[in-house]
C-alpha cells in the first residue's frame, strides 16, 4: 500500500502543501469522542512519512462540531476548496470519506476540483488520484456509502423518536405554562402567575378578536407575560416580560395549550443555495395527533376558534376581510357589506369633509384583479344612520341584558387584571427576599461577594417599590375608570338603549362590535335608490331603501331659504352688508362657512338673481352724471349736495358707487349748493372720503 502510495506522489505533489481536514459532526463529539480526532490529526505523520515537512502540512479544523451533510455552514470545507482548485493543495487527508463530506453532490465536486488541479486524496486505506478511473470509481463508491450511513443512522434515530412519538411518549419541547412533572407527565406550570398570564391572554384575544389588540391591551394594562430562557446560564427560567406580536401569534398557533400532543406538524425542505427551510403541514397531515392528552388552558373546539380568526384577520388570506375584528374608522359597517351585483364584499374608502372622515363602500376587486370599472361605490354616512335607528328600533327590548353585559364585563376585566398585577408583585416581593437571604447567609469577611449580594438585594428592592407603586396606580385609574357615578349611570342606559347608541362618548368601534352582534350582513345595490337586504343573527331579514346620497356639489350648496333672503336683502343692501347680516344671524353657508361679499355674489350669479345695480334702475334712480346733467353742474358737485343730504342716494355697490333719486320739481339751486362748496375747497373734498356721511340704506 505505501509503495502504491509513494507511486502516486509525484515531486510536483511535494511543491505543493498536504492539507489535512478535521471535522467532527457535533460539539458533544468533540468533547467526548477524543480518539477520533486525535485519529484525524495522527494523518500529518503519514503526509511526513510521504515526503512532505511538517511546515508544508495545513491544518483545516475550523469545521469542529459541524455536520457534513452541507457544505452551506463548513467555512473550513470552503476554504479547502478554493485551495484545491487554486492549485494550492497537493494532497487532501481526512481519516475517511465521511470525515470530508456526507453528501455525494459535495464530494463529486471536490473529486472532480481534485482531478483537474492533480491533486491527490488520502484516507486510512490509502491514496487516491481522482484523475485515475479505477481509484475516481472507489471514491465514488465510499461517497455513496458515506451518503447512504448518515441515511441508516438519521432513519433509526427518527423511527425510534417516531414510534415513541406515536404513542405520545416522545418528550418534545414544551410552550412556557407546560412542563413536565416528575412521573414524565405534562402538567400546568406549579407558578400562578405565570397560569393566570398565560389564561388572561386567550380569554383576551377570545373577546377582542384580534392579536394586535391583544397585545395593545396587555402593553396599555402594564400586565406581563412569562418567557422561557433558551439559552445562557439561566436556561429553562421562567422571566415575565412584555408581549409583542410574535409571541401572540406563537401561542395561538400552539396546540398544546389545547390540551392536545402533536407531532410532526413540519416537514424540512432543501433549498436550491443548500439551504433549509420549515414547510407547516395541514392537521390531517400531522403525525402523530391526541387530543386530550393532557391539561390544557383552552379546549380544542377554542384553538380552532383562534386560529380561524387570525386567518380571517389576516389581508392575504381572509376573504376581502370579510370577518375581520372591528378597526378604527366610521364606518358602522366596516367588513360586512356585501355587493348586491357580483357577491363580493365591498371594501372601504375615507374622504375628508369638513375636517371629518366620510365612509365609502366600494367593490373594487375586479378592479383589482381585472382592471375592470368598479362594481359599485356607494357613499355611506347615510346608510350608516340609517342603520342605527333601525338597530335602535329594533333591538330596544334587548338593550338590558346587553348593556348588564358589558357592565359585568368590565367590572371583569378590570378583575383580572388587577389579579395578574398582585401576582407581579408578589413575585417581586419573593425575589427581594431570596436575595435579602443570600445576603444574610454569607460570610460578612468575604466583602466580593458580599458586595455583590448587597447590590443585587437593592436592585430587586427597587424593582419591588416600582411594582409596588405600578399597582398603586393601576389601582387608583381602575377605580377612576369604574366608579360609583359610573356605575349608576351604566345601570341608567341599561334600560335606554338608544341613548348609549347615541352617546357621543361611544367609541365608535364599540358600536361597531354591537352591530356584529345583531347583523349577519348587509346587502346594497345602487339604482335610482340604494336597496339594503339586512339579514340579522339568527336568520331574520329586513329589506329597506334609502335615497341615493347627494352628489359632492349638491351637498354643498346653499340652502334655498337663504338664497331667498339673499334675493329679498338685495332690494335694500349690497352684497357686503348682506353678508354681515346672515353672519350675525349665524346663517352658514353650504360648505358650513361663514359668508362673505364673493360667496354673495356667486350664489347672485348661480340663481341668476338681479344686481343691487339693476333692481336701483329698475326704480328709476339715475348715475351721478345723468342727474349732474339733469341739474346742470358738475359730477363732484352732486356728490357735495349727497354728503350734506341735499340729494337723496342710495348705494349700489360695496366700492361706494351710488344711484340718485331724481329731485323733482324743487332741485337744490347753485346758490345753496355754493356755500357748502366754498366750505369744503373741491381739492379737499377729493383727497379726503373718510368724511362721507351715511347715505340711506
Amino acid at each position: 500500500m505505501f509503495d502504491q502510495s509513494n507511486q502516486k506522489v509525484r515531486a510536483d505533489h511535494l511543491k505543493r502543501d498536504a492539507y489535512l481536514y478535521v471535522r467532527q459532526s457535533t460539539l458533544k463529539q468533540v468533547m467526548e469522542n477524543t480518539e477520533s480526532t486525535d485519529r484525524q490529526y495522527a494523518l500529518r505523520r503519514r503526509a511526513v512519512a510521504m515526503g512532505w515537512t511538517g511546515e508544508d502540512v495545513v491544518v483545516i479544523d475550523s469545521d469542529l462540531g459541524q455536520s457534513g451533510t452541507s457544505a452551506v455552514d463548513r467555512e473550513g470545507f470552503k476554504r479547502l476548496v478554493a485551495d484545491v482548485g487554486m492549485g494550492r493543495a497537493g494532497i487532501v487527508m481526512g481519516l475517511e470519506v465521511s470525515r470530508l463530506a456526507r453528501n455525494n453532490a459535495d464530494w463529486h465536486r471536490l473529486l472532480e476540483i481534485c482531478a483537474l488541479s492533480d491533486t491527490l486524496i488520502l484516507d486510512e486505506d490509502g491514496v487516491y488520484d481522482p484523475a485515475h478511473f479505477n481509484d475516481r470509481l472507489v471514491l465514488g463508491l465510499k461517497g455513496t456509502m458515506s451518503e447512504a450511513e448518515i441515511h441508516v443512522l438519521q432513519a433509526r434515530l427518527r423511527g425510534g423518536i417516531r414510534n415513541k412519538a406515536a404513542r405520545g411518549e416522545f418528550q418534545c419541547r414544551l410552550p412556557v405554562g407546560l412542563v413536565y412533572d416528575d412521573t414524565g407527565q405534562v402538567a400546568l406550570h406549579p407558578d400562578k402567575q405565570v397560569r393566570e398570564s398565560i389564561a388572561l391572554f386567550f380569554r383576551t384575544f377570545q373577546r377582542i378578536g384580534s392579536a394586535s389588540a391583544t397585545v395593545k391591551y396587555f402593553r396599555e394594562q402594564g400586565l406581563l407575560i412569562p418567557r422561557q430562557l433558551r439559552s445562557g446560564p439561566r436556561k429553562g427560567e421562567i422571566v415575565m416580560g412584555d408581549i409583542c406580536h410574535s409571541d401572540a401569534r406563537r401561542m395561538l398557533h400552539n396546540p398544546r395549550y389545547a390540551g392536545a400532543y402533536v407531532f410532526g406538524r413540519t416537514r424540512s425542505r432543501h433549498k436550491a443555495d443548500g439551504g433549509t427551510y420549515i414547510e407547516k403541514l395541514p392537521q390531517d397531515q400531522w403525525f402523530t395527533f391526541i387530543p386530550d392528552a393532557h391539561p390544557d388552558y383552552i379546549t380544542w373546539q377554542e384553538y380552532n376558534e383562534n386560529l380561524q380568526r387570525l386567518s380571517e384577520n389576516a389581508a392575504a388570506h381572509g376573504k376581502d376581510r370579510r370577518k375581520s375584528p372591528p378597526r378604527e374608522g366610521p364606518a358602522l359597517l366596516q367588513g360586512i357589506v356585501v355587493c348586491g351585483k357580483c357577491g363580493n364584499r365591498m371594501t372601504i374608502r375615507y374622504h375628508s369633509r369638513f375636517g371629518k372622515l366620510v365612509p365609502e363602500y366600494v367593490c373594487q376587486k375586479a378592479r383589482i384583479q381585472r382592471s375592470q370599472p368598479l362594481c359599485q361605490n356607494i357613499q355611506g354616512k347615510s346608510i350608516d344612520d340609517t342603520i342605527g335607528r333601525l338597530l335602535v328600533e329594533t333591538i330596544t327590548p334587548a338593550a338590558l341584558e346587553v348593556s348588564l353585559a358589558v357592565q359585568s364585563e368590565l367590572q371583569s376585566r378590570i378583575d383580572e387584571a388587577d389579579a395578574l398585577r398582585r401576582r407581579q408583585v408578589e413575585r417581586a416581593r419573593y425575589e427581594a427576599e431570596l436575595s435579602r437571604v443570600r445576603y444574610m447567609r454569607v460570610d460578612p469577611n468575604n466583602r466580593l461577594v458580599a458586595d455583590q449580594l448587597e447590590a443585587d438585594w437593592n436592585n430587586k428592592l427597587r424593582a419591588l417599590s416600582a411594582a409596588q407603586e405600578e399597582y398603586e396606580q393601576k389601582c387608583l385609574e381602575d377605580k377612576s375608570q369604574l366608579n360609583e357615578e359610573q356605575r349608576a349611570r351604566i345601570l341608567a342606559l341599561a334600560t335606554d338603549f338608544p341613548r348609549l347608541w347615541k352617546d357621543p362618548k361611544t367609541p365608535q368601534r364599540e358600536r361597531k362590535r354591537m352591530v356584529r352582534l345583531l347583523l349577519e350582513d348587509v346587502t346594497l345595490i345602487k339604482g335610482e335608490q340604494v336597496t339594503a337586504h339586512i339579514r340579522f343573527k339568527g336568520g331574520a331579514t329586513q329589506t329597506i331603501t334609502i335615497p341615493l346620497p347627494l352628489p359632492a356639489p349638491l351637498l354643498n350648496q346653499t340652502e334655498r331659504k337663504t338664497v331667498t333672503e339673499i334675493n329679498r336683502l338685495l332690494d335694500r343692501h349690497t352684497e357686503g352688508e348682506i353678508a354681515d347680516i346672515l353672519n350675525t344671524r349665524g346663517v352658514k353657508s353650504g360648505t358650513g362657512k361663514p359668508f362673505n361679499s364673493r360667496m354673495i355674489q356667486n350664489i347672485r350669479r348661480t340663481y341668476n338673481l338681479k344686481t343691487r345695480y339693476e333692481r336701483l334702475r329698475e326704480r328709476g334712480l339715475l348715475t351721478q352724471e345723468e342727474i349732474a346733467a339733469k341739474l346742470g353742474v358738475l359730477p363732484v358737485t352732486v356728490r357735495i349736495w349727497r354728503d350734506h343730504g341735499l340729494l337723496k342716494a342710495h348705494a349700489c355697490n360695496d366700492k361706494n358707487e351710488c344711484l340718485y333719486e331724481d329731485p323733482g320739481p324743487n332741485p337744490p339751486v347753485k346758490e345753496q349748493g355754493r356755500k357748502f362748496s366754498e366750505r369744503r375747497p373741491q381739492a379737499a373734498f377729493l383727497s379726503d372720503r373718510s368724511n362721507e356721511v351715511q347715505y340711506e340704506t
